[in-house]
């Protein structure tokens, strides 16, 4: 009798336990790596107890910091024009490891190079994400089928503007199937305010207004206050994170940045950094992380770790230099 009273107890530990397992296995969290070369940062970042899932650096080839861990999701990314043409690019993407599944296109190319966008005009580009970008969907190209994304512009009405004539091009160029996707990849720096609109305004664009069978889910690839102090931001976080988590279409998001606050720049401040000078978290980086994170907490390890990304091709795509010009 008393092993039959305590089943229904089991099942519920039971239960609990995998509610709890299946939370962290879909966990949204995910940074942009600029390429810190603190190895305690990135252990700590890509830990077994780290609610981090996934990450990208703009380019196709993953980081030799945070490979060994085997606990993050790499998504590479066709940067630009210039990216579509070189052999290299497919030649990565196809090398990478099963768990990779999505693939991001074209970084900001309603921005300017300088800024780290890739500067496409919407016919240009609807015609190289057919041409390039498309194949990799039906597996042509890349090895196996990619989930693939439209391209990411800035949140702002260019942004919006740039997207609805590479959506029009995308159609004169293909009247059945325009530029087929299966997520969405959006780019936000202000306050929650402005966040929750611009949102708004994409699902609408994407989803409300369109014939897709399924809505499309949105990830969020850059999101930041710029320029504000650690209080307003760890404030605006705080209202991001439960309304980011609550929202069906969110599939994803990214804080920038992953850094350390001495290696934020003038335009982002410091406000945003995840790390203090020390290597401990701040109290932005410990709200990201979550429960069992608190501040000053650091990685395992001392010292610089070496950065092992394949230096060659992102510079070929220009991205180095405009990284490390701007943090």
């Amino acid at each position: 009798m008393s092993t039959f009273k305590n089943y229904p107890r089991t099942l519920g530990v039971l239960a609990l336990s995998l509610v709890a397992i299946t939370q962290a296995q879909v966990s949204k969290k995910g940074f942009a790596f600029i390429g810190d070369t603190h190895a305690p940062d990135n252990k700590l970042l890509s830990s077994d107890k780290s609610p981090i899932s996934w990450y990208y650096n703009w380019s196709p080839y993953p980081n030799g910091d945070l490979i060994p861990t085997g606990s993050l999701e790499f998504v590479p990314m066709i940067h630009g024009i210039d990216a579509t043409e070189q052999s290299g690019t497919e030649q990565a993407i196809s090398g990478l490891d099963k768990s990779s599944t999505h693939l991001l296109s074209f970084n900001e190319p309603d921005g300017t190079t300088g800024s780290g966008g890739s500067s496409i005009s919407p016919e240009d580009a609807a015609r190289a994400y057919i041409d390039y970008v498309v194949p990799y969907r039906n597996g042509s190209k890349g090895g196996r089928n990619w989930k693939i994304s439209h391209p990411s512009t800035t949140g702002s009405g260019n942004g919006l503007e740039w997207l609805r004539s590479f959506n029009s091009s995308c159609y004169d160029i293909d009247p059945e199937n325009g530029c087929p996707t299966e997520f969405v990849a959006v780019h936000w720096y202000g306050d929650f305010a402005g966040l929750a609109s611009w949102l708004g305004t994409m699902d609408e664009f994407y989803n409300a207004n369109s014939t897709n069978a399924a809505n499309l889910k949105i990830w969020i690839t850059e999101m930041g206050l710029p320029q504000q102090s650690a209080e307003n931001t760890v404030g605006m976080l705080n209202q991001t994170l439960p309304y980011l988590d609550g929202l069906d279409y969110v599939e994803r998001y990214a804080w920038f940045g992953a850094f350390r606050t001495d290696d934020a720049n003038e335009w982002t401040g410091d406000g945003v950094a995840l790390f203090d000078d020390d290597g401990g978290l701040t109290e932005l980086g410990a709200l990201y992380m979550g429960e069992g994170f608190k501040e000053g907490q650091k990685g395992e390890g001392s010292g610089a770790g070496m950065l092992t990304v394949n230096l060659a091709a992102v510079v070929a795509m220009g991205l180095v230099s405009v990284l490390m010009s701007t943090l």
